[in-house]
């Protein structure tokens, strides 16, 4: 384990020793007004949602590294507190990307990056046309956090009208995120695109109480085989199966042979049933597996 404090490192260390590991992170495209009318567009990936009742939104405009100034977007919202919340996916990310250069204040980054302005129905700023979702939000409150480069500015903001492509959606009414393609920021010029290998399912516990991973004996809990993902899967089961039970099953499989001549040697014994188990973890099997890791001959 590497430690230190955060004053050990220059800022440019710390901010990027950050953001290598605090990712993915999604990414709003914010969409601005100055009090001339003129429009502002530009990511930010310190942003998520943080409530629904209200629905609220915070994104953060850190100040410049270089110069400690402040960004067009931050300067917008503390004139005109409006701000159209823009969610990016994997189609526009390369446009995206292209929206936020530096451009000087006044240039209109929706023709730069060529996107397409929608009218918001509640507030000034423009919609992107191409987002598959556009946030109409009024911004409720800005926190700064510092004075200095990379100090973050929380711009919350609370969503006052919502509007998502019809296409996302399935034949249930929820969104397909396969469909919507959404792209997440990590550190340095790296992204991710949360579609296809990169999806996967992780069903909620809710009502069952899983018996925990305390309830293991020492023996799995101090496994070098089983992964802390598969101690979490066995303490999510919401019972020990009995003698019977692990008798009755493991006499049956192919590899009871296989232990029958491992169980003179305890340590190879043990590091077999684990290799095994860990297999029928893998194939969605944990109560079976249960009963090889707590399978001992009499």
């Amino acid at each position: 384990m590497i430690s230190f404090e955060p004053n050990s490192k220059s800022i440019p260390e710390l901010f990027g020793l950050l953001l290598d590991a605090i990712a993915p992170r999604p990414i709003a495209l914010a969409s601005t007004m100055d009090n001339e009318g003129k429009p502002n567009l530009s990511p930010f990936s310190f942003f998520n949602i943080f409530g629904a009742n209200p629905p609220i939104l915070i994104f953060s405009p850190s100040l410049r590294g270089k110069d400690s100034t402040s960004k067009n977007t931050l300067e917008n919202v503390k004139i005109v507190p409006e701000v159209v919340i823009n969610i990016v996916n994997y189609p526009m990310i390369q446009q995206v990307n292209l929206a936020s250069t530096e451009y000087k204040k006044g240039i209109n980054e929706f023709e730069k990056a060529g996107f397409t302005t929608l009218t918001s129905d509640l507030i000034k700023p423009y919609r992107v046309k191409e987002s598959p979702v556009q946030l109409e939000c009024k911004v409720t409150n800005i926190i700064e956090t510092g004075t200095g480069g990379a100090a973050g500015n929380l711009v919350i903001c609370e969503i006052i009208k919502l509007h998502y492509h019809k296409e996302l959606f399935d034949e249930n009414g929820t969104i397909n995120p396969e469909k919507i393609d959404l792209v997440g920021r990590m550190g340095r010029d790296y992204y991710i695109r949360a579609k296809g290998d990169a999806l996967f399912t992780l069903e909620k516990p809710q009502g069952v109480h899983g018996i925990g991973v305390d309830q293991l004996p020492p023996e799995i809990k101090a496994s070098k085989i089983l992964t802390g993902n598969d101690l979490g899967i066995l303490g999510g089961l919401d019972k020990l199966p009995d003698l019977q039970d692990i008798d009755t099953f493991v006499s049956k499989q192919v590899f009871y042979n296989q232990l029958k001549e491992l169980q003179a040697d305890k340590t190879a014994f043990i590091a077999a049933k684990h290799k095994i188990a860990h297999q029928y973890i893998e194939e969605n099997k944990a109560e079976d597996a249960l009963k090889i890791l707590l399978f001992n001959f009499l």
